[in-house]
């Protein structure tokens, strides 16, 4: 689906690569509907962009709820008088712990921010979806959603479950107008760690990788680009594409490796 003329809903939009999905969005000529749990974020979001309210409108929401995001919805489809895509980017991660370690609070919240916000957005917006000439869902998983990354085991579970979720839209929507398509983005540089409420702990071994974070900003492209081309899978980062190769020839040794990577941020 060409974006020329669209109207976007983007979660997460307030920073990181949510921000940059909605600036490039702009510069598209797409209208945007901008939502993020962050009302400052949201208002710098709106600086940056430089366009009126009648190309950018902001939603101050928490999408783990239900009932706020289908109302959310409906509001943002009356403002724009339609929405012909979403890309369901916000998330959070875990600490840097084991699941022995981690509180039931803590799994709650990470499921419910990554893969129920996102089937929310989906569940709500699909059916107005449907009656567009042609509409796309991009749903943000990521290599963590493929690969088993120790000290992320359930922010992995519930990308893991975005993948399916997404693949299975797919499946289901082949013959409609909606498009899907999945992203699994390597290591992004951006603010995830302290919008998630963490700090990033100490490390050296990963310091030294020849794999540097890609600049959210080309993250940005790369999955607009993958969402004009009506791709099923977009890879973000050298990194994605290389670990989702090595996991398909070898599981066991990609899990090996990952798990010797990061050895030292999990104690």
């Amino acid at each position: 689906m060409k974006v020329n003329n669209k109207v976007i809903i983007v979660t997460g939009a307030g920073s990181g690569m949510g921000r940059e999905l909605t600036l490039n969005l702009l510069s598209k000529g797409v209208k945007v509907a901008a939502i993020d749990l962050n009302e400052t974020s949201l208002k710098e979001t709106i600086e940056l962009s430089k366009v009126d309210s009648s190309q950018l409108k902001t939603y101050l929401l928490n999408i783990t709820d239900k009932h706020k995001v289908e109302k959310t919805v409906q509001k943002i489809i009356a403002d724009f008088g339609q929405v012909d895509g979403i890309i369901n980017n916000a998330g959070i991660i875990q600490p840097f712990i084991k699941v022995n370690d981690l509180g039931f609070d803590t799994i709650e919240r990470v499921m419910n921010v990554n893969f129920y916000g996102t089937l929310y957005f989906v569940k709500a917006l699909l059916p107005h979806l449907l009656t567009r000439p042609e509409a796309h869902i991009v749903n943000i998983s990521s290599m963590g959603g493929f690969l088993p990354v120790p000290g992320q085991t359930i922010y992995g579970a519930s990308k893991a479950a975005v993948k399916l979720l997404t693949e299975g839209l797919h499946s289901e929507l082949m013959a409609t107008n909606v498009k899907v398509s999945v992203v699994f983005p390597g290591a992004i540089a951006t603010n995830i760690t302290t919008n998630s409420g963490l700090e990033m702990p100490k490390r050296s071994n990963a310091e030294n990788s020849k794999m540097k974070p890609l600049p959210a900003s080309e993250a940005a492209e790369i999955i607009i680009e993958g969402m004009e081309n009506n791709s099923y899978r977009i890879m973000v980062g050298k990194d994605a594409k290389f670990l989702d190769l090595f996991y398909r020839f070898s599981p066991k040794r990609a899990a090996s490796f990952i798990a010797n990577k990061m050895k030292e941020l999990v104690k």
